[in-house]
Formats: structure tokens, sequence, C-alpha cells
């Protein structure tokens, strides 16, 4: 028996033996393409630079390219076609459990002779090659190498300049001073709902992100005086893209962690058709958990969510693309049935709360010929959330305190046409209509009447336009200007804006460059504050109803410049000044909407505020080299707010300055193993708040704040410190990554706020998250 055991384990260990000593490899393919009129680009040469024996290969009349067997690892690679400017691709990153699928853009060469060499990992060149300013790409490998990210694009770009989150607990992010809710989500080219679980009414942030980082491919992200084609936004644009699934191969990613279970599948739809599909669903860690018997404490919190995008080639020169995202989240909160046990006000609270975001899209994207491509998209998007909130009273009876039920869904039609005039000039134009559809309610408790009053409560539908046309002219290699004109209208009230864009950017050499940029850009309020109640002798009026759009001009200056091939330094100034925004009105009224936070503002107010914002923001950034990157980002910056009261005031988001350093380095502990090592410390000024009326908020029972010293409060500054550890490994066909995000590494106590507690009568201090670890286990096969 002891020979024949013997026997097996020389046969074993000749079995597992050339496993262990096998190369493991993976293809690298994709596309190569016109960067404005999206035609294939047969004949251009990829070459995987470095390489001895050369290695490389042209592409096919389709555009596409494939070079396979390449031994895992990162690689750099240079695209050149004989009148285009040749791209270098650096950080290609190669793992031996997924295809590396590339779409190349590349630019038309003016002078024919090539001075120039497009570096495309330059983040601050975005995809949108209509960008001049106050722009930057960011990649799928951002959202989970940058330490706190999770997946996140909210999140992860609190890691860069101009940029502050504004509570731990959610994904809302202020951009130079503004607040939260000046966001423009789009995707594929459309304006999207706000992707994001456990989302508060009005706002365009939430706790977790619906959108996986599974179907992200490299996106933009813009903070300011931004081109025409982008609308209906005051602070940023977050402009997604999505990948195309594998059209060769099946492929697979489990995920698991304290965020949720991810199943990622992706493919091509049949055999011989260049068509693919990906599709993304995730889960609930902790609603798995409930559903086994777990305690979880008071709260219970649910989530699930599922995001596609199919790819359907029609033929030569015509595909259709069906993508869209799906969310469903809500929490139940219980209250203490026993007096003994309450504490505070809210032990003797219960309530649900709901939020439902859905977007589903089908695009045509035509190449009409070698100098026009036009896109068409219709989308179907809403979303619906609800709170409903209960008090026990001292005789243990529950009374209904608040009540929220919001519906808000729209259909949007765009087309857009990309011309090529010339090699030096593009011309970009498109509308966009939308029908809007809304559902809204809401009921406050009164402490007078003892009772719920109805604050809104309205149903109906409008619509909205938006139409654009922009120019891109290359007037020289080193002189490029962007100037266009959007047209925003609500119909609702026939509230119009009719804004001039203009940027341009100027290389000094090719080390070196200056940019600047102008916009005038508007916004539509949130749909439930034209519908806010007010009851008048009897009858019920809607003062909101004719609001204007809210408006700003944006000025942006920066310069650039180039230390070596992967470190960079930028500087940008920039100057806001925000009208038309509405206030409460009246000499001592403080209320601007400039300041809130969720919700929908049910007081009358007119359209006589003001704001502005100006700082000067910093970022010194090193592109992965031999595994090591950072990013410092800095910003100065002051934001304040004026209403009939003629004061200028901070807002809510006036910290006055932010320091952040992210870095991170990758150790190659063998040939199918890497250690990641990431890290964020954030430094900023503290958010402002309205101090409370302590003996008004006593002799009411609720908080009462003093308007007269509006956010006169500022918090302690904020310091919290983001650790990330991954350990990945490659084995045949699979690639493995264990990781840790340790968020709040030193646990420091940040300050959110003060709120009056009923039950002491006193004003006690809420702190945001403490120390989070947050383990994930993730297979690609």
């Amino acid at each position: 028996m002891n020979s024949f055991t013997k026997v097996l384990g020389v046969l074993f260990f000749m079995a597992i033996n050339p496993l262990q000593a096998q190369q493991l490899t993976q293809t690298i393919r994709g596309t190569v393409i016109d960067q404005i009129t999206k035609v294939p680009m047969p004949g251009a040469t990829v070459m995987i630079m470095g390489s001895d024996p050369i290695i490389g290969t042209t592409t096919d009349v389709a555009g596409d390219f494939k070079i396979a067997d390449l031994p895992v690892g990162m690689y750099t690679l240079k695209v050149s076609f004989i009148g285009f400017k040749e791209i270098i691709l650096p950080n290609v990153k190669l793992n031996s459990g997924k295809e590396v699928v590339l779409t190349i853009p590349v630019e038309e060469d003016i002078t024919q002779i090539q001075e120039f060499v497009v570096t495309a990992s330059d983040k601050d060149r975005t995809n949108n090659d209509m960008v001049q300013v106050s722009g930057r790409t960011f990649s799928v490998e951002d959202t989970r190498k940058f330490a706190a990210a999770v997946n996140d694009p909210g999140r992860m770009v609190a890691s860069f300049s101009g940029v502050t989150s504004t509570d731990d607990g959610n994904n809302n992010i202020s951009i130079r001073g503004n607040s939260p809710n000046g966001l423009l989500w789009r995707m594929e080219g459309i304006d999207i709902p706000n992707p994001n679980h456990f989302v508060n009414p009005g706002t365009s942030g939430g706790g977790v992100s619906i959108l996986s980082s599974q179907l992200l491919a490299n996106s933009d992200f813009l903070t300011g005086a931004f081109p025409a084609e982008y609308g209906n936004a005051l602070s940023g644009v977050f402009d997604l893209s999505l990948r195309k699934g594998n059209n060769e191969n099946q492929e697979f990613t489990v995920q698991a962690g304290f965020m949720g279970l991810d199943l990622a599948a992706e493919g091509p739809i049949a055999k011989n058709y260049r068509g693919s599909y990906l599709v993304n669903y995730r889960y609930s860690t902790l609603s798995l958990l409930s559903k086994i018997g777990l305690p979880l404490g008071d709260f219970v919190t649910n989530f699930q969510d599922l995001s596609f995008n199919v790819y359907m080639p029609t033929g030569p020169n015509s595909t259709i693309t069906l993508f869209g995202f799906g969310g469903l989240s809500d929490q139940d909160g219980e209250a203490l049935m026993d007096s003994l046990e309450w504490k505070s006000d809210g032990d003797r609270y219960a309530g649900t709360f709901f939020s439902n975001t859905g977007a589903v899209g089908v695009k045509h994207s035509y190449i009409l010929n070698e100098a026009n491509f036009l896109q068409t998209t219709l989308l179907a998007s809403g979303n619906a959330l609800g709170t409903t909130e209960s008090r026990l009273d001292d005789d243990l009876q529950f009374q209904k305190r608040y009540y929220e039920n919001y519906s808000n869904s729209k259909i949007t039609l765009s087309s857009v046409l990309n011309t090529k005039l010339s090699a030096k000039a593009a011309l970009r134009s498109g509308f966009y209509v939308n029908q809007l559809y809304y559902n809204l309610r809401e009921d406050d408790f009164v402490e007078e009447t003892q009772s719920l009053q109805t604050y809104i409560n309205s149903k109906g539908n409008t619509q909205s336009i938006q139409a654009f046309s922009q120019l891109n002219y290359r007037a020289s290699e080193r002189l490029t200007f962007n100037v266009g004109l959007h047209y925003l209208q609500l119909l609702l009230n026939n509230s119009n804006s009719i804004e001039p864009r203009l940027s341009a950017s100027y290389a000094l050499d090719e080390k070196q460059r200056l940019s600047f940029g102008y916009g005038l850009h508007s916004q539509v309020q949130p749909l439930g504050t034209y519908f806010a109640e007010q009851e008048m002798n009897g009858q019920i009026t809607l003062p909101n109803e004719d609001l204007d759009l809210s408006k700003s001009h944006h000025f942006v200056l920066g310069y650039d410049r180039s230390l070596n091939s992967y470190l960079r330094l930028k500087v940008e100034t920039y100057y806001q000044h925000l009208f038309q925004i509405p206030i409460l009105s009246g000499t001592d009224e403080t209320y601007s909407i400039i300041n809130q936070q969720w919700t929908f503002t049910t007081d009358p107010l007119v359209n006589e505020g003001f704001g502005k914002n100006y700082g000067v923001e910093f970022t010194l950034e090193q592109f992965t080299h031999k595994g090591l990157y950072f990013l410092l980002s800095t910003s100065l910056y002051n934001s304040q707010y004026k209403t009939n009261e003629d004061v200028w005031r901070n807002t809510r988001y006036n910290g006055n300055f932010n320091a952040t350093l992210t870095a991170g380095k990758e150790y190659t502990l063998k040939k199918d193993r890497v250690l990641g090592i990431n890290l964020r410390t954030i430094y900023s000024g503290g958010l402002r708040n309205t101090p409370i009326d302590l003996a008004a908020s006593i002799a009411k029972g609720e908080g009462v704040r003093l308007k007269d010293q509006a956010f006169e409060e500022h918090n302690p500054n904020y310091f919290r410190t983001d650790l990330r550890f991954s350990l990945t490994k490659n084995k045949p066909k699979s690639t493995r990554t264990w990781s840790l995000d340790i968020q709040n590494a030193t646990n420091r106590q940040n300050i959110y706020g003060s709120y009056f507690e009923p039950m002491s009568g006193e004003i006690k201090t809420s702190y945001q998250t403490p120390l989070i670890p947050i383990l994930s286990y993730r297979v690609e096969f």
C-alpha cells in the first residue's frame, strides 16, 4: 500500500508540474477608430513597446487587431496610422482571467509630420475631444484601486482637485463649493437619473452606487465651463461610458464582500457574430445575512441592482446598443416598545424608506459616410422613493409623523450628428426632447395642530427641450478652439436659457499648455419645488410654479506641464457667478436653495438670490510607473451666497481648503502574484451649519435654528485616512483578488453637525462614520 501511495504521488507531481511551470498568457485585442466619425481604421499598426523581438500587428478591414499569447503583466502599446497622430497607451494591465479589449480613437494630424505624440494615459485629457478645461478621464481600475472608492465613481472622485465629500455616509460631492445637487449624470451620451441606492429627494448622490464597475469603460468627469453638449447642470458632469462585452469568448466575474454579492457575465451573442452582451447583478450582503436570521439591529438595509449592455452590429456602418440599469433599495426601522429603554427621541420612531431607480435605453449608431456619424438614442427612465414615519406617544400608540411618496419618470429622445468638416474642424450638433411625468406627495406633522399637513400633492406631466451645436477648430498643432451654444427650456412655465460656451487651449511647447474656458450654465429646479402648496382664503395655490432656471457664469484659466512622461503638474483658477437663485423673499430672510441638502422646499420662493465661488486648484500626479502612482490634490476656495438681506454669507459647503493625497504601489511577489497597497488621506476645512436656538427649541419641542446666524457655525477641520490592501493571483484561465479596505483607519471622530434632543433638552453633536473594514474577494474567469 505504501508503494502504491508513492506511485500515485509521483504521477500527481508529474501531472501538476507542467501547470506550475507553464507561463500564464492572455490576449490584447480591440478596434482602432477615427476620433470624430467613429470610422474603423484598417491598416493601423499596433505594437508592444519594448518587446524583443518586436511584437505587433495591423488592423483588419473592420479596424480590429489581436495580439495573443502575451505573458500576464503590464504593457505599453503604440498605435500609428499614416496621416494620424501616434498614440501611446501605457499601463495596459493583462491578467489571465480576462482578455483586454480596447477601443482606441485616433486623431488626424493636421501637419502630416507628427510633431506631437498623444499619450492616452494623460488623465486630464478626456474621452470627449471637445473638452478643453476642467475635465479628466477616470478608469475602472481607479474605482477599484483607490482606497475607499469601493468601485464607486462618486467616492473615487473625492481624490480630485475641487471635489469634497459632504457626508461619509453617502457619495454626495460638492464641486468647487457648489451644492451636490448641481451635478449631472450621463450615460452613453444621454442624461440619466441619479444612479444610486438610498437616494433622498432632490439629490444627485446616495448611499451606494447602482452602477457596477464591471460595465464601465474609461469615462469623463467635468468640474466647470463644460462644452455646449452638456446642459441642465451648474456644478459638474459625470459622463459615463459602457464597455462592450467580449464578443469572442464567454467570461465571468464573481465578487463577494461586505457591500454585496456580484455576478457578471459577458460573451458573444451568437457564433460568427460580432455582437456581445454584458450583464451584472448584485445583491446586498446585509440582506442575505438578514434572511438567514442573523441579528442586524433596529434597521435592516436591503438593496439589489442589475445593469447591462448589449452590442448588436446591424451592418457594416450601423449598430444598435441596448443598455440600462435598475436598482431597488429599502430600509425598515423599528421603535423601542419599552419606554424605559428610550434614550433619545429617535428611539420612539418606526419607519420605512424605499428608493427605486431605473433606466433602459436603445442607441442606434450610424456612419453616414467618411465625414458624418449619427447617434440616436431613446431612453425610458424613472425613480420612485418614499418615507413613512410614525412616533410612539406616551401611551405607546403610534402617531403618523411624516409621509412622502415621489415618483418621476421620463422618456428622452436624442439625436447627435458628428461632422468632420476638415482635418482641422469638427462640428457636433444635437437635441434632447424630454417627456416628464410626476406624481408627488408630501405630508408633514404640525405641532400646533397635532396632525399631518399636506405640503405637496401634484400629478401630471410636462416637457423640456434642449439643443446644442459646437465647433472644434484646431488652428494649428498648438492652438485649439471650441465654441458652442446650448438652449434649455422647461415647458411647465416656459422658463428658458440661451447659453454661449467658449474654450481654448494653447501648447507653449510639447510639455506645457495654457487653457481658458467660459460658459453660461442653467438648471431646472427640483420638480417638487414647483408644486409646493400654499393655502390662502381656503384656496390652494402653487406659489413656485413660475420659478425661473438657476444660472451661473463659469470662468476658468488653467496651466499644465508634463514634468516627464509619467509626472504632471496642473494649476487651475476659476470664478463662478450664480444668479436667479431661488430664495425666501424679505430683507430678514437667509434661506437660499443653494444650501438645500435634500427633500423639496415647500416655502414660496423668488429668483432673486446670488452666489459666487472662486478659488485655485493644484494637482501633482504621477501616472503608474514601475508600479507606483500618486495624486496630490489641493484647493483653496471661497463659496458664498446672498439673499434680499444683501449680505454675503458662507454657503453650507464653504470649507475654504481641501488637501488630498492618494497613492499606491504594486509589488510583484511572484510571476503570478501581485500585492497592492493603496492610501488616501484627506484634510479639509469643515462644512458649515446654522446654530440652534436652544431656548426656542425647548419651548417648541423640536430644533429651531437661528436664521440670522445662517451657516456661521464652522465644523472643525476634517481628517480621514483610508487604506486598501489587495492580493491578486493569476491562475490558468482565472484571476483571483482578495482586498481589504479600511475606511477611516485612525477612527477619527469627524463632526457632521449638531441637533436638538427633545428628551434631554440638550444640543448634541452628530459624527460621521467611524473605522469600517470592508473585505471582498473577486474571481475572474
